[in-house]
């Protein structure tokens, strides 16, 4: 269960059929207490999210490393990156997906991070079964064009202040950066499950890796691979994105453009290599 500002969650799961998407936390209901708080339930889908996942497994690293390089043959220590590879693949799949059907049915998410992703098995050998679910949707933005030539509402106040400062006027243009915001945040998620998961506990963190993407090398992603390339604490995580080409570096530039315009939509996101071709490289 959890609070609903505004039920803006409600709302939009109400009017969208339901079952039609995995990837959505389930609605079963809605209730008010004596004292006038509202709240949601939802389906108990699984009780770790991609944050989780991302700690334990860092965590597991720390601790086999500490136990000397040979407690793992090279054999084992390969499949154990390749199921690694698969695993968030997968994660990133089910988020994407469900941050699509979020946009064909006009509703922005705002607030995309590795804890709004439910996981319903953190155990890599399971990706088979894997079923990652979007949740916290209580900031949710309705982005139909009704809406937009009117009041948005103050949960959007933010979102179209920067959309009016990055020349998006018109409600079109307005759509489309809402959009592309949450792209961006999509982006930073795939930016932390392509380094977390493949580093040691504490090497890199959510806000160390926007700082150094956004800060450090001003979104510009192979001069971040190349600072990254010099770090052998980092090298796993190279490799992962390096996959196919480099198609995962060329996935995330997309993500991050500085230009909202020229960032890919969700679907595009689903079928581009790195997400199509990378799965099958890590089963190799």
């Amino acid at each position: 269960m959890m609070a609903a500002n505004e039920l803006n969650a409600h709302a939009f799961l109400q009017s969208s059929p339901r079952g039609i998407c995995k990837n959505i936390l389930l609605l079963l209901g809605r209730f008010e207490t004596k004292t006038g708080e509202k709240w949601l339930a939802f389906r108990n889908d699984g009780k770790y999210n991609a944050a989780d996942y991302a700690k334990i497994t860092s965590e597991q690293i720390s601790r086999t490393r500490s136990l000397g390089e040979k407690s793992l043959g090279p054999s084992e220590q390969n499949q154990t990156i390749k199921s690694r590879r698969h695993f968030v693949v997968k994660i990133l799949q089910g988020a994407m997906s469900g941050l699509a059907y979020m946009h064909h049915h006009d509703r922005l998410h705002q607030s995309l991070g590795p804890a709004s992703v439910v996981l319903n098995t953190i155990i890599e050998s399971d990706a088979p079964y894997l079923v990652s679910r979007v949740r916290d949707l209580a900031f949710s933005v309705d982005i139909r064009f009704s809406n937009l030539e009117e009041d948005p509402g103050r949960l959007a106040e933010g979102l179209w202040r920067r959309a009016f400062a990055a020349g998006a006027i018109t409600p079109m243009e307005k759509r489309a950066f809402g959009i592309a915001d949450d792209i961006y945040e999509a982006g930073l998620l795939f930016a932390y499950l392509a380094f977390v998961p493949f580093c040691e506990a504490g090497t890199m963190d959510s806000l160390s890796l926007q700082r150094l993407l956004e800060s450090t090398f001003q979104l510009d992603v192979m001069a971040t691979r190349e600072y990254c390339l010099a770090d052998d604490r980092l090298l796993e995580a190279v490799k992962f994105l390096d996959l196919s080409n480099g198609a995962g570096w060329d996935l995330l530039q997309a993500m991050l453009n500085p230009d909202f315009r020229k960032r890919p939509i969700a679907e595009s996101v689903l079928n581009h290599r790195f997400l199509t071709a990378a799965v099958h490289s890590s089963k190799d």
